[in-house]
């Protein structure tokens, strides 16, 4: 069935002031599919994917997956990915990827499965290595590990590459797609980088600040072997482009 948002808002209280940063929110999301969220500092983008995590609740609306409402964390049906890779500095990449599980299973089953999921990430070889001996791409691998552990229907995905370079940027992006593909879960991404949205995304959501809203939805209508010099990918960064800094159309001759 995926994933319902209706009517959402989320109001905060700041010094006895209402702030509204999310309006009338509604997305359909299906299964398999990943979603690409854009938008400018503030426009609440972040805030919605805690509610869709369950770690926040709307001030108005539901959020439902396969027709449940969703009040609380739920880690066996939806992990979650930060920019900052959270690995506890004392433990082992087994020990950090083996914290995420909630399964009951057997020590050795329990093994066997962080064992898969090292390989899944391409981490074979630094089974006990420290957070301290990784690269920050590899600290990525170890929490993406750590969120796909229960191996949920649905992941999310908060700016997971925003603190990384260009080149372990698009790596970890193909990587992504690999496990998606085998994985066959929906992804939720939230980022700032119009590239790595179309890149990705089945359909990128553009959302506008003060409060957030959707403002725009396109469908990218290209093959997964996506070609980021393209002509085709080009008129999709530019469409987003005018959407996002509200800038009219000169050329209105898309391809999409």
């Amino acid at each position: 069935m995926g994933l319902s948002v209706k009517n959402v808002k989320r109001v905060f209280s700041i010094n006895q002031n209402d702030l509204e940063v999310l309006k009338d929110i509604n997305l359909e999301i299906r299964d398999g599919e990943i979603i690409s969220i854009v938008g400018g500092s503030g426009c609440g983008k972040s805030t919605l994917l805690k509610l869709i995590a369950g770690l926040d609740r709307p001030t108005g609306g539901e959020i439902r997956l396969d027709d449940k409402p969703i009040v609380k964390p739920d880690p066996q049906n939806i992990g979650m990915i930060f920019q900052e890779a959270r690995l506890f500095p004392w433990s082992t990449v087994e020990k950090n990827i083996e914290f995420g599980m909630t399964d009951k299973l057997s020590k050795e089953e329990k093994a066997e499965r962080v064992k898969e999921h090292i390989e899944l990430v391409g981490l074979t070889g630094f089974e006990k290595a420290l957070p301290a001996q990784l690269s920050g791409g590899m600290k990525q691998r170890v929490s993406i590990a750590r969120g796909l552990i229960n191996r949920p229907r649905l992941l999310l995905l908060d700016e997971p590459f925003g603190a990384l370079d260009a080149f372990t940027k698009m790596n970890l992006q193909q990587e992504v797609l690999r496990i998606w593909e085998r994985e066959h879960m929906t992804l939720i991404l939230v980022t700032h980088d119009i590239d790595e949205a179309i890149y990705l995304g089945d359909r990128v959501v553009v959302m506008s600040p003060k409060p957030g809203v959707v403002k725009k939805i396109f469908s990218v209508e290209l093959s997964r072997e996506r070609d980021r010099t393209s002509a085709d990918f080009a008129a999709y960064r530019r469409k987003v482009f005018d959407e996002f800094f509200e800038r009219k159309e000169v050329d209105t001759d898309y391809s999409i």
